[in-house]
Order: C-alpha cells, then structure tokens, then sequence
C-alpha cells in the first residue's frame, strides 16, 4: 500500500483504533495492523472524515478583490474542510456551460481542495448540458448578492421540470421577495425587519408546491418557523449555518454580521440548536461569503451582505462538542457523511472505497480564533475571540496538505463531478 494512517479513527459511529491503507487516494483496507510504503502513526489523536462544505462563495471569477479559489481554499483546508461546493453567483453567473467550464478551469489550477460547481438557474437556461458538468442547480428566490433573482417560479416551470428529470440536487436560497421589505436599515434589527421570518417560511411553501420532485435542498434555515416544513417535507433536504446557530441579532457585529438571511432574534437560534441536536438538517454548511473589510466599514445600508466562515465551521463545532453542547456524531454526520450522501459523492467516510479525506485533531488542543491568522483574503471574521480547535494535519485524497497547523501539500483539487 503507499501510505498507512494510523490512530483513533472515527468508524461507522464510533472510534476505533486501527489503521487505515490507502493507494492511489482511495481508502483499500481497515484493520488493526496494516503495512504501507508510508506510515504515520497519530497516536490518540482522533481522525475524523474530511468535512464537505456544499456552499462557499469563493467569488472567483469577477470578485477576486474578496476572495479567489486559491485563498478560499486555502482557508477551508485549515479548518478541516477538504471539499467545497461554489455557488453561481459570480461575475459572470454561472448559468452557461462556457462559464461553468472557465470556472472549471480556474477552480483547478488554484484549488487546495476538491470542489463542486454549482449552476445557477434562471429562464432559458439549458439544463441537459449544464446537469453533465455541475454538482447541482441553485436558485435565489430572495436578493442578494449578484442578479440571479427568480423571485415568480412559474418563469422557471420549464427548468424546474428538466431539473426534477436530471436528478440533480436543487439547492434554493428560499426567501420571499415579494414579502420582503425595503426600509432604511440601520442596524441588524432594522436588517431582520426587512426579511422577516415568514419571508423564509413562504419560499419554502412556495418552492414545495412548485417543484415538488425536484431533489430540493433548503440553503442556511434560520427561522424557528420553516423546522417544521424541513421535517414534514419529503425529496427535501436542507443546511443550517453556525451563524445562524451561534450568533443572532442582539450580536454587537454591526455591518459585520449582516449576512441574507439575516441574523434573526435568540429564539430562533436557540430553536434552530436544539433541532440540529435533535436530528434536523443534513448539512452545517458555511455559507462562507467574504467581503473586505472596507467593504463592511461602509453605513450599514450600503454595507453587502455576507462572512466568512470556511475555515472556521468544523473548528467551532468540534469546540462545542469538547464544551459538552454538541455530539460527535451530530458534527460528523452533519459535515462529513451526509452531505456526501445528498450528492452522491464517495467522500465523508472512513470506509473502503472512499475517498482518503482525513483530518486528525486532539481535542485539548484549543486555541482562539483571530481573523489576522485566518487564510480568507477578507482578512476577519465575525467570531474573534472565540475559542475553536482547529486540525493539526489534513489529507486529501491521502495526500498530506497541512500538517502542524501549517501548509505543506500543493494545490491537488479537483472537481467532484466525474472523478468518483
């Protein structure tokens, strides 16, 4: 075998110690002891399933000023996330296969990461020959950054019918535009009265009744409203992200935590909390949207929506469960193995034929999160301060990239779509 990764791996629900063999990037064999070219040998320290993020911004192309390919995932590699799947909402949209492929072609030459392209959907596109090359479709039922706004489905009714055909997952930003307001914001309060609660819950309604047999995916749940339609909903699956778990509007973030959907009030995310404990959600998900800081020192009205958060999810996570909050086995179903499910992607598991995407921490290992060592070109992030373990050494495809906290491997990604 070429290499041989040994220590407390996360198996089927719980840990083990064993090894673990690897050829060609692929998971061959588990067991208790096994030979290998290589062999490193992590003691205690857990090995978890590379996390899969499946929805960054790494605004690449037309907004590298925020964030590139390379940067982006840079970050994600630091934080544990070994995939990541980008959004449609760049300069020029994603929505022909002539920019679907030049996204392909920068995503491969800077990625640090495997990556999944998202198309966008609005009327006229050719879903067929998008379907072939993207990971999946994404609709903004609400605005937002860029101008992919499909605020009436029945302009889409043809693309969602060819979608539903394709098999491909339909990942929507569900807020109402028609139900959202447009006064003068000031502050985050003033943000959340604008895209209140019920504009998330009417979109969810909405894209239910309207394209039913797609494989729908509900993008960063926020209200305590739309838990109910998650869990009632068949062909539905759906993300929550950690700021609308961990911050809300009583948040001193300022322009900093203005993100769509916003931040909404403590109930909601005490809510949200207790349904990822229970079971809801298939995904933590870190909507990872970069702007400058410059850009976030404009007035609050003017200021753009979006944080960072790539390289910061799964290290939060893991703290929650080392303070007691959360489960292992939530975070690591969460960010790993469903998500890698939903879109059908042999990676998120430690398990013969899987993709060898592993990330080794130690759990005493705490530190605290300072956006001047973050690798996000936006250079902060809106949970300064706060304590977070992050992984000592990453793998990718058995490849390592980081070790000790630092880089080490070079920049392998690749695109999902094909190569499983």
């Amino acid at each position: 075998m070429d290499l041989v990764i040994e220590g407390k791996c996360y198996l089927s629900g719980r840990f083990v110690n064993c090894c673990v063999g690897i050829e060609n990037g692929k998971i061959v064999k588990i067991g208790k002891m096994l030979e290998g070219e290589k062999h490193f040998d992590f003691g205690d320290r857990l090995i978890l399933p590379g996390a899969i993020d499946v929805h960054v911004h790494f605004r690449d192309p037309g907004m590298t000023d925020k964030e590139d390919f390379g940067t982006g995932s840079l970050s994600a590699i630091h934080g544990g996330v070994t995939c990541i799947f980008d959004m449609p909402n760049t300069r020029p949209n994603t929505t022909t296969i002539a920019a679907l492929s030049e996204k392909k072609r920068i995503a491969s030459s800077k990625s640090m990461t495997d990556f999944g392209l998202f198309a966008g959907v609005r009327p006229g596109i050719d879903v067929p020959v998008l379907a072939k090359e993207a990971v999946g479709f994404k609709l903004y039922m609400g605005s937002t950054t860029g101008d992919l706004l499909v605020p009436e489905l029945s302009a889409i009714r043809r693309e969602l019918s060819a979608i539903s055909s394709s098999g491909k997952v339909l990942s929507v930003h569900a807020e109402d535009e028609n139900l959202r307001r447009k006064d003068i914001e000031k502050d985050l309060d003033d943000h959340l009265k604008n895209r209140p609660n019920e504009c998330e819950a009417s979109a969810i309604r909405k894209v239910l009744e309207s394209a039913g047999d797609c494989r729908l995916h509900i993008c960063h749940v926020s209200a305590k409203s739309s838990i109910p339609q998650i869990e009632g909903a068949r062909n539905l699956t759906s993300e929550v992200s950690p700021h609308h778990l961990l911050l809300d509007s009583s948040s001193r973030l300022g322009t900093l935590g203005k993100a769509n959907p916003p931040l909404r009030r403590r109930e909601d995310r005490q809510a949200l909390f207790q349904a990822l404990k229970s079971g809801c959600f298939d995904a933590i998900a870190s909507d990872h949207a970069p702007h400058s800081l410059d850009d976030k020192e404009e007035e609050f009205e003017y200021a753009p929506t979006g944080m960072p958060g790539v390289e910061t999810s799964l290290p939060l996570m893991l703290q929650l469960v080392r303070d007691g909050h959360l489960e292992i086995d939530t975070v690591v179903k969460k960010m790993s193995s469903r998500p890698g499910e939903v879109f059908g992607l042999k990676k998120g598991r430690i398990e013969v034929g899987y993709d060898a995407d592993l990330v080794v921490v130690d759990m005493m290992n705490e530190s605290v999160i300072k956006g001047e060592r973050l690798h996000s070109k936006c250079g902060w992030t809106a949970y300064e301060g706060k304590p977070a373990i992050f992984p000592k050494t990453v793998f990718l495809r058995g490849e390592k990239m980081i070790e000790n906290g630092s880089q080490c491997g070079e920049r392998i990604g690749r695109d999902v779509v094909g190569a499983q």
